[in-house]
């Protein structure tokens, strides 16, 4: 028998450490990945050599922008739940080398115009299944290496590098496009094959495989119900009609009503089926519906915040402060450092005190603090102090990674073996679903608040620089989300709304319309009417979190405990011992879905009984 030692399960007291890099690398990469476009998107438009803000071009930006975050939002359940089947480390290590493919396939794009953006949508696309293997699986390996006493911890590291990544993007994608564009996908691929090499040879299944049959009606109607929903809302973004907005287009009502109307039927689906993709019973716990539902707030705050935070940076006070268009996506990056040092500062430490105390009093003040720091930055004015706004982002961030490690940790402590994978994909599904919705939420609030100020801000403007009446009031008519965009692209939206020939006329100050601070002037009074209705709401949001996460129960929330955990705390400490004989045949993998107990503990290390 070998003389490595051995943690019940089968584990090697070293495994779990090298299941924690492996994992986190993976996550980092995909996270970085899914960020690094948000600073890359100028110098990517412009070097395929197309417009995005041209009639009929907008939508290939926001399909590059939010193509991968949709199809992990809809694929995430259904690989977790592979995962469950046929094994964890099988479908994450494929899902390293899924992604990595596809990202060699990005970076050798050769065409221009539409073309090329077609091809980086699909390739996105491909990127977006190979990370959705990864989300899906990484939660339930760790869980399955770690013992509950240490799992915060754990999985607080895998959330900082989750979240953390998300930031970190901003910051490669403004250093690597200026060099070349095609460098912010080719980055990933070093990492990628390092992590599918290391994958396979050192990760081994540690949880209990579940034999089933894949159910493929509930796994279609959930994609079909989720991708139309998340449709809707992309295409609800932009303008229809004589409208600044697509909400009343019939496709958009057609893709949100009708997605809504498929998700019911994958709950009947679901209730109905003898090997379900996903067991709805899971949310009878407690625990792990508010966790889920917190989970959801947060995100619903999160996802649009960096993007909002980014134009403010780009669109208005960059400019303000003599930095020209071109160079503030890379400055806002840079800018933004504060909010990653925050997550990467709570992460981990919130994680290990919710191992001690319990991840109620650290999830929920989590939430209470990122409400009041979004409260605070409404409070900012458009001209701001930077120190200030950094505190305020680095508040935002300590709070967000406070929240993140204690939630996930109770949340896959609810879970029995052999659902964990499909428990990680659903709470991945409704945290990058509230992400594509938290969007639409941002833009659509900020855009009315335009639409209500910033067209008669535009006329005055403009023609106080001389440019003719029927050119002002043409220009003040343009879309407000398109000068979001041009602001949030780098562009000076001035270019795109006056023609080159009005420009030209005599009379008109063209240098003071074309400067750095005349657009910002104009658009910051309106902007910031809409960003702080934004803000505010985004703040009731985290606050309702909290009372969710409140409502989990208080304890450790170790919802389904099998006995083999429950041996694991017991032999926590009394030494070494030799298990090398034992892996899935451990005592925790011989019960069966029937024979849990399910109950929301209020006391740390209750057991389960058969």
């Amino acid at each position: 028998m070998s003389t490595e030692t051995l943690a019940p399960e089968g584990r090697s007291l070293h495994y779990k450490w090298i299941a924690l890099s492996n994992t986190t690398i993976g996550i980092l990469m995909a996270t970085i990945n899914g960020s690094i476009l948000l600073i890359a998107l100028p110098d990517i438009f412009r070097g395929i050599k197309l417009n995005p803000l041209a009639p009929g071009n907008t939508t290939y930006f926001l399909w590059i922008l939010m193509g991968f975050l949709l199809v992990t939002s809809v694929l995430v359940v259904s690989l977790g739940r592979v995962g469950d089947i046929f094994g964890r480390v099988r479908m994450y290590t494929l899902g390293f080398a899924i992604f990595t493919l596809f990202s060699v396939l990005l970076a050798v794009t050769w065409m221009t115009g539409p073309a090329a953006a077609m091809w980086i949508i699909v390739m996105r696309v491909g990127q977006g299944v190979g990370g959705a293997f990864l989300f899906a699986n990484s939660n339930a390996i760790i869980t399955d290496a770690f013992p509950v006493n240490e799992r915060g911890f754990a999985l607080g590291i895998n959330g900082v590098a989750a979240i953390g990544g998300s930031f970190l993007g901003l910051i490669l994608g403004g250093v690597l496009a200026p060099l070349e564009w095609r460098l912010v996908f080719l980055v990933s691929v070093p990492f990628g094959l390092f992590g599918t090499v290391w994958a396979h040879l050192r990760l081994r299944d540690n949880g209990r495989r579940h034999k089933a049959r894949i159910d493929w009606t509930g796994n279609v109607t959930f994609a079909v119900g989720l991708i139309a929903v998340l449709t809707g809302i992309v295409y609800g973004l932009q303008p229809y009609g004589g409208h600044t907005m697509g909400w009343s287009s019939p496709l958009v009502l057609s893709c949100l009503f009708g997605g809504l109307a498929i998700l019911v039927a994958f709950v009947v689906v679901e209730l109905h089926t003898t090997d379900p993709m996903f067991h709805l019973d899971l949310f009878k716990s407690r625990s792990f519906t508010m966790g889920n539902l917190a989970g959801l707030m947060l995100a619903l705050a999160r996802g649009g915040l960096q993007f909002i935070l980014i134009i403010w940076l780009q669109g208005v006070w960059l400019p303000m402060h003599g930095y020209s268009f071109s160079r503030t996506p890379l400055w806002a990056g840079i800018y933004m450092v504060p909010l990653t040092v925050g997550f990467f500062l709570s992460g981990p430490l919130a994680g290990r005190l919710a191992d001690r105390h319990g991840p109620r009093p650290f999830a929920t003040l989590g939430l209470v603090l990122a409400g009041l720091s979004l409260i605070g930055l409404t409070e900012l004015p458009m001209d701001f102090s930077y120190p200030v706004f950094a505190f305020l982002i680095l508040m935002v961030g300590f709070s967000m990674g406070l929240f993140a490690a204690p939630n996930t940790s109770a949340v896959m402590n609810s879970l029995p073996l052999n659902q964990r994978g499909a428990g990680s994909g659903m709470l991945n599904t409704f945290q990058n679903s509230a992400a594509v919705l938290s969007m639409g939420f941002f833009f659509t609030v900020i855009t009315f608040g335009l639409s209500a100020r910033l067209p008669q801000a535009l006329l005055k403007g403009l023609t106080g620089q001389g440019v003719p009446l029927a050119a002002a009031q043409a220009a003040s008519h343009v879309p407000p989300i398109g000068s979001l965009f041009a602001a949030f692209l780098g562009i000076n939206p001035i270019k795109e709304m006056i023609s080159p020939s009005v420009l030209a006329s005599p009379g008109v100050h063209s240098t003071v319309l074309l400067g750095r601070g005349f657009f910002p002037g104009l658009i910051a009074g309106p902007f910031g009417h809409g960003l702080r209705m934004a803000f505010i709401l985004a703040a009731l949001v985290c606050f309702l979190g909290a009372v969710f996460s409140w409502m989990r129960g208080a304890g450790q929330s170790q919802v389904f405990h099998t006995m083999g955990e429950d041996i694991e705390e017991g032999i926590a400490g009394a030494g070494e011992i030799a298990m090398g004989e034992i892996g899935v045949g451990s005592p925790g993998a011989l019960l069966e879905p029937g024979d849990w107990t399910s109950a929301d503990q209020d006391q740390p290390g209750e057991q389960l009984t058969r």
